[in-house]
């Protein structure tokens, strides 16, 4: 059965759940990676929980050679996002077409890849949803291998918008931006998230029904990110 915090979070938003991490002073926000494709219907938004994936110059961990991201769809699920750092400046494709129709036929939920990806053309035909830092046509042969799988991964853009993503994390994403949360967090963030989500729907209704909105967003809207 699928995590009940992941169901929860599936019915929020991600600039309601950012709200909710300013109000409780947590980092967890990454902008900057915007989605690449889209699942059926055009639909954006993506909730998992994270298997991570480091790639970067240097030697493949001991073990039998395996192509990079397999291991990553091998241990994910309908309940998983995939998680890829490759923030090496290294013009080199951390996912691509086949790892895409893997993934899709796994039935991940989704890719995140903060990093160059490459067969995007492929992913917008299966229709699977990736977010991604740039795009490119070249190949990680002879330039990146997979440091990684299951390990801590750094996400985000440089000099203080980075965020630590460990396996397990819970993730949000959709057209806004992405979000991390750690588990130790997810309560209390689902918490203030719906809290949000609840004002703010009576404040819609409020505006439908003919109430100025200068009414509407006044001093409690203002407030409502205080602890």
């Amino acid at each position: 059965m699928s995590d009940p915090n992941l169901q929860r979070l599936r019915r929020l938003d991600v600039c309601a759940v950012s709200d909710a991490l300013d109000k409780l002073q947590l980092k967890g926000v990454v902008t900057g990676l915007p989605l690449r494709s889209s699942a059926p219907g055009g639909v954006s938004r993506i909730v998992g929980k994270a298997v991570t994936m480091k790639v970067g110059p240097g030697s493949s961990p001991p073990g039998p050679t395996k192509h990079l991201g397999c291991s990553a769809i091998e241990q994910s699920d309908s309940d998983n996002i995939i998680v890829v750092e490759q923030r090496s400046g290294v013009e080199a494709g951390c996912w691509g077409g086949l790892l895409t129709l893997g993934a899709k036929v796994r039935g991940v939920a989704g890719v995140i890849a903060d990093g160059p990806l490459r067969d995007i053309d492929e992913a917008i035909a299966y229709e699977f949803p990736i977010y991604s830092r740039s795009l490119t046509s070249r190949t990680a042969r002879t330039r990146v291998v997979e440091l990684g799988t299951q390990v801590p991964v750094t996400i985000g853009a440089l000099q203080g918008g980075e965020v630590l993503v460990t396996p397990g994390d819970y993730v949000l994403a959709d057209r806004s931006a992405v979000i991390f949360i750690a588990p130790k967090h997810i309560e209390k963030v689902l918490e203030a998230a719906e809290m949000i989500v609840a004002k703010e729907a009576s404040m819609a209704k409020a505006i439908l029904a003919g109430t100025p909105i200068g009414q509407v967003m006044g001093g409690n809207y203002e407030q409502m990110l205080e602890r």
